[in-house]
């Protein structure tokens, strides 16, 4: 059985049909097509699930349940004990669906004569990555019974019920303990809740050659190390402090210091040269009693930035985390419109009241703003796109990077990063425990590092938010931020 042929790609619901189309437009067999994936649902259900005393296929009318009837098909013939079901109509006469169902050799019984029993491994053939409407009641209490029973669920593309396009629940899902999937990952396998739906993701190879996935597929990744690595700074011999980049994060006040001091720290251990923190005269002493390798700058004042902004030498700013002062903090962005910077927190809220500001200082020359919402301050920016429902988190982010001219870095356990290119990634490799206080501080100040060090702004915040996942995962459940940023590994090419 042969594995995804492009394995960062994520592929739309409506990228895959013209996918499909090409393939038989190139003179590809449809039904063999059909064959290898329904083949390799029944192998992965044989492998996977050895324990099952009976193999309930669940079949829809669309090419779903072809690939549904195929599988029963494959199993049976391994000797297994498999029922079958089919929901709806038959597959309209001459398609695949049709085709796979008459040569299953198996009558299946109507769907709503199905019920569960212990021992059952479910093969979810209903409803595939295209499925946008609310589920039928007859099917969401068959979804609940399952569920309520405890039983195994294979589903064929995605569990019935979650929309491949968005990953949300219409209505009702199965969950599903492995999902299988064709060609590429589609958005509903990362993004939430549909992440949190599918089990354990096989992605299958069957046969479509790769120039035709790359023709039709878009500009959408999963994150990983291979979209970032190329740009990532090599250390030679040759390498001193200021060639690694001076990162300058500003503080909030006296009784608002730590924040700030986490990204600093984050920014160090990311891999900056030097890193400053630009505090106001009245938190000096609180920021110097807990920093070491991190400088300390009093910097109260739009003229004190101003003056300190012609050295040329820091090349990368983060402003937000705990800043509180939102008027000063409008000020300061002005006057770091040219420089490259991450804008978090506080920094974003400043403009809520009117965007447009912050977008039209950095709407010309190369992209040098990140920002990193989460959903509260996504909304205070792009209330419009917040409230669209038509839209996924990842149709919202990218608006909001063209909108906004900035990589917006929108966060969550399915973060979304997106250009103003049109480029995106979808991030799947932070762990549950990453949700805590601090940690998007230092997500922020590891941005901040890679942008000092002259990563480009896509892929500074892409390596970024990926080995904020890393460290996590190493830091371990029960982690705090603190801990957090001493698991920060070093960022390699």
């Amino acid at each position: 059985m042969m594995r995804a042929i492009h394995s960062s790609a994520i592929i739309s619901p409506a990228q895959m049909t013209a996918i499909d189309r090409a393939a038989a437009g190139s003179g590809l067999d449809s039904f063999a097509l059909m064959n290898a994936a329904g083949s390799a649902v029944g192998e992965i259900a044989l492998r996977r699930f050895p324990q099952a005393l009976r193999f309930v296929v669940l079949c829809g009318p669309g090419n779903n349940g072809g690939d549904g009837y195929i599988a029963a098909r494959r199993m049976r013939a391994s000797g297994a004990c498999v029922a079958l079901y089919a929901l709806g109509d038959a597959p309209a006469a001459g398609g695949d669906a049709a085709r796979a169902r008459s040569a299953c050799a198996m009558a299946p019984a109507a769907f709503d004569t199905f019920v569960p029993r212990s021992g059952d491994v479910i093969v979810d053939a209903l409803f595939g990555a295209g499925f946008s409407r609310p589920v039928c009641e007859d099917v969401a209490v068959v979804m609940r019974k399952v569920t309520a029973m405890d039983l195994p669920v294979l589903s064929v593309d995605l569990p019935s019920g979650v929309d491949g396009r968005t990953g949300a629940v219409r209505g009702e899902s199965f969950t599903a303990a492995r999902t299988v999937t064709f060609v590429a990952r589609k958005p509903g396998h990362l993004l939430l809740p549909g992440r949190m739906l599918c089990g354990a993701l096989d992605v299958i190879d069957i046969g479509i050659p790769r120039r035709l996935v790359d023709a039709h597929a878009g500009n959408l990744r999963k994150n990983t190390p291979a979209v970032w690595g190329q740009e990532a700074m090599v250390l030679n011999a040759a390498v001193h402090k200021y060639k690694r980049g001076h990162l300058a994060v500003f503080s909030g006040g006296p009784l608002s210091t730590g924040a700030a001091r986490l990204a600093a720290s984050a920014g160090l251990a990311s891999g900056a040269g030097l890193v400053t923190l630009a505090s106001p005269e009245l938190a000096l002493q609180a920021n110097a009693a807990h920093l070491t390798a991190v400088m300390l700058k009093a910097i109260d004042t739009a003229e004190a930035l101003e003056t300190w902004l012609d050295d040329r030498r820091i090349s990368a700013f983060v402003l937000g985390p705990a800043f509180g002062d939102v008027e000063k903090a409008r000020g300061f962005v002005t006057l770091l419109r040219d420089r490259r910077l991450v804008l978090d927190a506080d920094g974003i809220t400043a403009f809520r009241d009117d965007p447009a500001v912050l977008f039209d200082q950095f709407a010309t020359g190369p992209t040098r703003l990140v920002m990193t919402p989460h959903d509260g301050e996504f909304a205070r920016l792009f209330a419009d796109l917040a409230q669209d429902p038509a839209l996924s988190k990842i149709d919202r982010a990218i608006a909001a990077a063209r909108r906004s001219h900035a990589v917006i870095v929108f966060k969550g356990a399915d973060t979304v990063i997106a250009d103003p290119d049109g480029r995106a990634l979808v991030n799947a490799n932070a762990p549950p425990w990453l949700a805590t206080a601090g940690s998007g501080d230092v997500l922020a100040g590891m941005i901040g590092a890679h942008l000092a060090q002259g990563m480009p702004a896509f892929e500074a915040a892409a390596a970024g938010v990926w080995r904020h996942g890393d460290a996590g995962t190493l830091a371990g459940e029960g982690m705090t931020a603190e801990t957090l940023v001493q698991a920060i590994r070093p960022l390699h090419a």
